[in-house]
């Protein structure tokens, strides 16, 4: 909260002043120090076994140090702290593995570090001494159980029904401490709208559920949010991409070495699909979700821990079952009970070729067996073809009897919702859960109802436990030694941090990368049934073979009687295309199968306009080439009208310049002919085009979400992986690189600044309307009293635009903005 007057005037100052600060203070962020730090795994977990282990592993604790965890290492012991993240200079981990002095040094005997050793210690260090979350050195004892468990569930406590509940508060009673205090509405509306679609609650929708007397309202306000399809899959397609390291470009998609799962779990988050019949598509795949199980195909020489085949063991094994195989794909784990030869065997079901099993990169003589890990429920045929052996897998990973496979999804989902896991991290079910009823009864739940995420997601969100205060979390706290508490506060992600700003400052772009169709596909609308516009270009026999180096371009002119209330296009073009409408660039395609709607409000005008396309075939040979443009407008007296492409466009070979903007307009322009065989395209992109007219021109207009475009330098410094790897917990610390991008990046100014017009435009300049308006939009309550006279005494009258952009910054920076609490 803003708790000074002098807080506002002096915003403006700070925000320009703060990178200076930061630099003076030479505190630069740890990413900066190395482009890569050392493989955890690989480098330094054997590095510390085999020079510190003696002492300081497992139930040795020589000077109160233990090495068995990130959070015991960071501890540190008798002496103090040993490792100072970001700062080997100042670890006395480095000290006392450099020093000479024979009383001080470490290891006391036997063989030091060598230059490579203290190198990569030292990188690792600077790097901020990050550790692989599945990763511990001590052994656990605890072996999970492998088949589903229905617990009974403890009895009601003061009439809270959920069964999370039931359990929750029989674990409380037996420790005999207190539950956590309720939420207040608005915080309760907040915290359920960001977990369950990512975005702010609008102030209309906040102001309707605030008023609502309902005994239920809180019941309603969930399965609303649930039941905006398009929110919810654009949401938490971030998870997945996450989950399945999935994206849009990076690592391997120039190269041809790695394939996009987008548009199928795009279709499997709006449909809703049975989580049990995705991981049996991604298994056994089809063309279109085959991208996970193929992983990245590496440029040239790798490592035997890299094939494809490995990738695929790791990916299957930590996405569905928790389990860490990256260790058991080197040599037997020393952190649980997997084997090499298991790890081997998994990869070996995928592979297409006799797998010669590797350890630590070097060949022991001995072909890997096709196999599952866990034969209790079944097993594989190892010489029945590849195809089949993937159908098998799919088919015991989803198993009823395999719990394993149900105990980790809803781990993650209670993870995300809760802030931590039931089993902690959510990638090491080898380990206790903290509750193995409540864990237990989740995963039977799920599976009763058919592997339903949303309904997992109810049933948390519905919860006495999920609509309770924060648990406060010291300092140096001891995971191993977890007690639940109530949830745990959470920051915004990337996306969710760049979607509330493009909310609230009205400055969302209209063009995404994700190669998706957005939306569900609904009922033919009423006023757009059909689609009437053509596929044309300039020749009848463009449907059968057209020189693929053929390029032409296409319009269209046509007058309106006034500005459009309401305008949208749908454009595609066998191979790709570029569209101006009045000289505004408004689109472009690659791919002529990716349909986007795109609005046109903003550049259509009263009188004469006109549509130009550029459009071109493509390919090695000649082939097929077509084009289509339909535009859908409502005038502000009701009145429709519809520009589509046929025989009343025209075309020229002379193609206009990179801005769409002719030096000398062309004289030869010629009528545009209708392919022979429309159906050549209509039948594969047909259903796209009029979902995506409809969306664009007739529903309501749905803001681009940052999930669907490719990460940015902002989203990278707030958290948003590259997804080489699979990531299943982001960063929940903010990091200097992040705070100097806060307080600096241009974008998020230029947000700033189209929000601060926004806000004066949307509000008739009133600077009461304005600090109401912001809290409520941004906090989910209104100011107190000494808050809103702050920010009177700043707006001023007139309203100051460079206040306003200030006021935002600071609501921004505020701890109960940036966290989901």
């Amino acid at each position: 909260m803003i708790q000074h007057p002098i807080v506002l005037p002096v915003l403006h100052w700070l925000r320009r002043s703060a990178l200076v600060v930061i630099a003076a203070c030479g505190c630069l962020p740890p990413s900066l120090v190395s482009a890569q730090s050392p493989d955890f795994v690989h480098d330094i977990a054997p590095l510390l076994r085999n020079h510190c282990g003696k002492c300081h592993i497992g139930t040795i604790k020589e000077g109160g140090l233990s090495l068995n965890s990130r959070e015991s290492l960071l501890a540190g012991g008798d002496g103090g702290i040993v490792v100072r993240p970001g700062k080997s200079g100042e670890s006395k981990l480095i000290d006392v593995v450099t020093t000479r002095d024979p009383d001080r040094q470490m290891p006391p005997d036997g063989p030091r570090l060598t230059d490579k050793q203290l190198r990569l210690l030292k990188e690792w260090i600077d790097a901020g001494a990050e550790w692989d979350d599945t990763f511990v050195f001590q052994k656990s004892t605890y072996e999970p159980p492998l088949k589903p468990r229905r617990p009974e569930l403890p009895p009601v406590v003061d009439g809270r029904t959920n069964p999370i509940d039931r359990l929750i508060d029989a674990e409380f009673a037996r420790r005999q401490t207190s539950r956590p205090g309720p939420l207040d509405d608005g915080a309760f509306a907040r915290r359920t709208s960001l977990d369950l679609t990512g975005l702010l609650p609008s102030v209309e929708s906040l102001n309707a559920f605030l008023s609502d007397t309902r005994a239920d309202r809180r019941e309603r306000w969930i399965e609303q949010l649930l039941s905006d399809e398009t929110a919810y899959a654009e949401h938490w397609l971030s998870f997945w991409n996450d989950l399945l390291r999935n994206d849009y470009g990076g690592t391997g998609f120039i190269t041809g070495g790695r394939k996009q799962i987008s548009n199928w779990l795009y279709r499997a988050l709006i449909d809703n699909k049975p989580y049990d019949a995705m991981v049996r598509e991604l298994i056994a795949p089809s063309a279109e979700s085959a991208g996970f199980s193929e992983g990245i195909r590496w440029r040239g020489t790798v490592s035997a821990g890299q094939t494809v085949e490995i990738q695929f063991a790791q990916s299957v094994g930590q996405a569905f079952l928790g389990i860490n195989l990256k260790c058991a794909s080197c040599h037997d784990s020393f952190i649980d009970r997997w084997k090499l030869d298991e790890a081997y065997g998994l990869a070996a079901i995928y592979a297409t070729e006799p797998q010669e099993i590797h350890r630590c990169d070097k060949p022991v003589g001995r072909q890997a067996v096709a196999s599952w890990l866990f034969p209790e429920l079944g097993q594989v045929v190892a010489t029945d073809p590849q195809p089949e052996r993937l159908k098998q897998l799919a088919g015991l990973m989803t198993h009823p009897e395999n719990g394993r496979f149900t105990r980790t999804i809803v781990n993650r989902l209670w993870q995300r919702m809760m802030g931590r896991g039931i089993v902690h991290p959510v990638d090491a079910m080898q380990s206790e859960p903290w509750n193995a009823d409540l864990l237990d009864f989740l995963a039977s739940d799920f599976a009763d109802h058919k592997y339903d995420l949303k309904q997992t997601l109810k049933l948390i969100a519905t919860s006495a436990a999920y609509q309770s205060q924060s648990e406060v979390v010291g300092s140096g706290i001891e995971e191993s030694n977890y007690k639940y508490a109530g949830p745990r506060a959470r920051r915004l992600t990337a996306e969710q941090f760049v979607d509330a700003v493009w909310q609230l400052t009205d400055s969302a772009p209209r063009q995404f990368d994700a190669p998706v169709v957005r939306g569900k596909a609904a009922g033919v609308s009423a006023e757009l049934k059909a689609l009437s516009g053509q596929w044309i270009w300039s020749t009848r026999d463009a449907s059968a073979a057209v020189p693929h180096t053929d390029a032409i371009a296409v319009r269209k002119r046509f007058s309106l009687p006034a500005a459009p209330l309401r305008a949208g296009a749908v454009v595609s073009c066998d191979n790709s295309y570029v569209c101006y409408v009045n000289g505004a660039k408004v689109s472009a395609s690659e791919s002529w199968e990716r349909i986007e709607g795109v609005p046109l409000e903003s550049v259509l005008q009263a009188g004469d306009n006109e549509i130009l396309i550029v459009g071109r075939n493509g390919g090695t040979s000649p082939n097929p080439a077509g084009l289509f443009c339909e535009v859908f407008i409502r005038l502000s007296d009701g009145q429709t009208q519809t520009i589509a492409s046929d025989g009343t466009w025209e075309w020229t070979a002379t193609l206009p310049p990179a801005d769409g903007k002719y030096v000398t307009v062309p004289t030869d322009w010629r009528p545009a002919v209708a392919a022979a065989d429309q159906n050549l395209w209509t039948s594969r992109v047909g259903g796209d085009l009029l979902l995506q007219l409809t969306h664009v021109a007739i529903n309501p207009l749905r803001m681009v979400r940052s999930s669907l475009l490719k990460s940015d330098f902002l989203q990278r410094t707030l958290g948003r992986p590259n997804r080489d790897q699979i990531v299943t917990t982001r960063p929940n610390e903010l990091s200097t690189l992040e705070a100097i991008d806060l307080n600096n990046a241009q974008t998020l100014a230029e947000n700033l600044s189209r929000g601060a017009k926004h806000w004066i435009e949307l509000t008739g300049g009133d600077a009461g309307q304005v600090a109401d308006g912001l809290y409520l939009a941004m906090l989910s309550r209104r100011p107190t009293s000494e808050e809103r006279s702050i920010a009177l005494d700043a707006l001023g009258t007139p309203v100051n635009e460079q206040v306003v952009q200030d006021l935002i910054w600071a609501l921004l920076m505020l701890p109960e903005f940036q966290l989901v609490r």
